[in-house]
């Protein structure tokens, strides 16, 4: 009973938020149990374009390492900062939050290809968590029960809990570099003036993914809209 509520309770769970974890957490698992191996995962170049193991493309965004307390750590903030953009500033924005992780791949990729990063999951989470921040600036926010702060503050107190554990922070710095790219192409050019948007979701994940009933900027066309001989819903 306890699984079938715990099931119950991740099927609540906006899909995009759901997709994505248990992507991760299952591709541990298979790691774990020998399934797969990390070097069939990790992020190489040669093999990408020279043995068309495009897969790694995905699968270097679905590896934290192995089961421990980095894991789940990373886990935690991913499904926490990932749920709340989806059902906060992208609520009925699917392919709009699709295109996100879309633009925030693409472009980790092709800066990781400087650094030689094998995985570019953790700048992902750090791209999430930076773009929730911007947007919840009045957020207050407290770290691992330690110290309370401002949202926008957060990213930095990773990059900073990285360090005391002893890690790089280039895979951080990666990812508050995306973040703030997307940030200033989404919601700072396009109030500036002459600015405009830039990031345009391609109109077939629009179709594949949004319900117009669901999208607040969604507008019905002329046709939809209750014509002047049709009497007022009732009450």
């Amino acid at each position: 009973m306890a699984w079938q509520g715990l099931a119950a309770e991740f099927l609540q769970v906006p899909a995009v938020t759901r997709a994505y974890t248990a992507a991760c957490v299952l591709t541990t698992a298979a790691v774990q149990l020998e399934l797969l191996s990390p070097f069939q995962l990790y992020f190489n170049p040669h093999l990408v374009f020279r043995k068309f193991q495009v897969w790694r493309l995905v699968t270097n965004f679905l590896f934290f390492g192995p089961l421990g307390f980095s894991f789940f750590f990373n886990m935690l903030f991913v499904f926490r900062y990932c749920r709340m953009l989806e059902e906060g500033s992208f609520r009925g924005r699917t392919a709009d939050f699709v295109f996100m992780f879309l633009f925030g791949g693409v472009l980790m990729t092709l800066l990781g290809l400087l650094g030689s990063l094998l995985f570019l999951g953790q700048a992902l989470m750090v791209m999430l968590v930076y773009v929730w921040s911007r947007r919840s600036p009045q957020v207050r926010v407290n770290f691992l029960g330690l110290v309370t702060f401002q949202a926008p503050f957060l990213p930095w107190a990773l990059m900073g809990f990285s360090l005391l554990l002893g890690n790089s922070i280039l895979v951080d710095l990666l990812g508050t570099a995306v973040g703030h790219i997307y940030y200033f192409l989404e919601d700072v050019f396009p109030n500036q003036p002459g600015g405009k948007r830039l990031l345009l979701t391609p109109g077939f994940l629009k179709l594949l993914l949004d319900t117009p009933a669901e999208d607040p900027n969604y507008l019905p066309l002329p046709e939809e809209q209750p014509g002047p001989h049709l009497p007022p819903p009732q009450q």
